[in-house]
């Protein structure tokens, strides 16, 4: 099973990121793109069309996944293979459910692929995010207890990352229907490549920012977090005063 490397992940995980990166805020970049590498993040041959409208929780038009309907909007631009993701998920993940299931903010989860390239050609992060907006799609309840699963299970950059069987092991244990289907057929990959270039491309939607320079990036009603990763305290102020 996936989850006997939790503990292990984890921990090898937020002592990696807290050495390298102490000082790295979120606004700034933890996981940072290539230069110029809006377009290039997926290598899929045939790409299916890309999904307009919504679906369960999937907002394709507008670029994210929604959980939550509070009235303090939380954007995230995140990418499933970055380390510094999951820093951020182990640091302010409960804080995060707490305020949605308290009504207090909407979280929209904005899934970017720009580390594809370090999954030894298995295209991870867009496998990733499409299981996770496949969950989204259909059944929306289970979104944000994927969303946190993907990251307890975080495979390690430049490793071929979870196979489309383990995303759909993990879609399962979280009470989500079988993504098998989704995942293998691709669906949501284009749409995952979508929103990624957008977000490098920029602008930003209801913010000052002129793009995504890095994940994760996460506003607060358009106000870009400006401190470090694994700083809970600091986080739920910013929450709390925006």
């Amino acid at each position: 099973m996936v989850r006997s490397t939790q503990s292990t992940r984890r921990f090898s995980t937020l002592v990696t990121a807290m050495a390298i990166t102490a000082f790295v805020t979120v606004g700034v970049a933890g996981c940072a793109p290539e230069p110029g590498a809006g377009g290039s993040g997926a290598s899929t041959a045939t790409p299916p069309p890309i999904p307009t409208g919504a679906l369960g929780a999937a907002f394709f038009d507008e670029g994210y996944l929604t959980v939550g309907n509070g009235e303090k909007i939380v954007d995230m631009y995140f990418d499933p293979m970055c380390p510094i993701c999951g820093v951020f998920d182990e640091t302010n993940g409960e804080f995060l459910t707490g305020q949605v299931d308290d009504g207090a903010i909407t979280l929209r989860l904005h899934p970017m692929n720009f580390l594809n390239r370090l999954s030894q050609g298995t295209d991870y992060s867009s496998r990733a995010g499409s299981a996770l907006t496949c969950v989204a799609a259909q059944d929306e309840s289970r979104t944000l207890a994927y969303f946190t699963a993907l990251f307890a299970e975080q495979p390690k950059e430049n490793t071929e990352g979870l196979t489309n069987d383990q995303l759909n092991e993990i879609a399962v244990s979280v009470g989500a229907m079988s993504v098998a289907d989704c995942v293998a057929n691709g669906d949501y990959t284009s749409w995952i490549q979508s929103v990624n270039d957008a977000a490098l491309a920029g602008p930003i939607p209801g913010s000052d920012l002129k793009a995504i320079e890095g994940t994760p990036t996460v506003l607060v009603n358009g106000a870009v977090f400006p401190g470090t990763v694994n700083d809970a305290a600091a986080f739920e102020e910013f929450v709390t005063k925006n």
